[in-house]
């Protein structure tokens, strides 16, 4: 991800703007594997919002928490939270809204390891490497014993898969990256992989979520 940086911040740029900012997920053939609008990170609330974070009521990491909008609500409800991204634009524009964010890579040396109550990761952020194995069991190392991992995943039947894809907007296409998505009927597969079990799912406004326990 870190390749495409720089055009991961100019969506950033314009959906902080009020502009719909729609963004597709190409492969190498230039296939589309999903569609965003990254406008939706800077709704205040987004649709559905209440029920991903309604499952967090203690300390929260937000693990690529884009411009805040997630760790902001949380706050407002008193709840004390954090977030890390690996764009500094996102960080930027994270602080500037109030919400506590820092410029971190979540393979990386992380605050808190070991005593988060709740590891939040929203709007397609389970796909972070292209391996979700993988970054499950990073994320089950920052929390505290009894803690549980908040994931949203695509609607079942919406397909689960791994690629190397490239930001395509505006007739620009990024460098590549690994990215992957999981649909909720075959999440748990990938969570047991994981060291990890599903505890409960749920949909709202047309969203998927899962809380996940170690």
């Amino acid at each position: 991800m870190k390749g495409a940086l720089a055009s991961y911040d100019r969506v950033l740029r314009q959906a902080a703007r009020s502009q719909s900012t729609p963004i597709d997920l190409v492969n190498h053939t230039g296939t589309a594997l999903a569609r965003l609008d990254a406008s939706h990170w800077y709704a205040d609330p987004r649709p559905g919002d209440d029920a991903l974070i309604g499952a967090c009521d203690s300390h929260t990491l937000d693990v690529g928490c884009g411009p805040g909008r997630l760790v902001a609500a949380l706050l407002r409800r008193g709840v004390p939270a954090l977030g890390i991204d690996i764009s500094a634009e996102a960080v930027r524009q994270a602080v500037s809204r109030g919400a506590p964010a820092l410029l971190g890579d979540v393979f990386g040396d992380i605050p808190g390891s070991g005593r988060w109550h709740h590891i939040l990761l929203a709007d397609g952020n389970i796909g972070i490497g292209g391996d979700p194995v993988r970054l499950l069991r990073r994320c089950g190392t920052f929390l505290a014993p009894g803690a549980s991992l908040v994931c949203e995943v695509g609607s079942p039947g919406s397909g689960t898969w791994r690629s190397q894809v490239r930001l395509s907007h505006n007739g620009r296409l990024s460098a590549a990256f690994w990215w992957a998505a999981i649909a909720a009927d075959d999440l748990d597969a990938v969570v047991t992989a994981a060291g990890m079990r599903v505890r409960r799912k749920w949909t709202q406004e047309g969203r998927w979520f899962a809380c996940c326990v170690v």
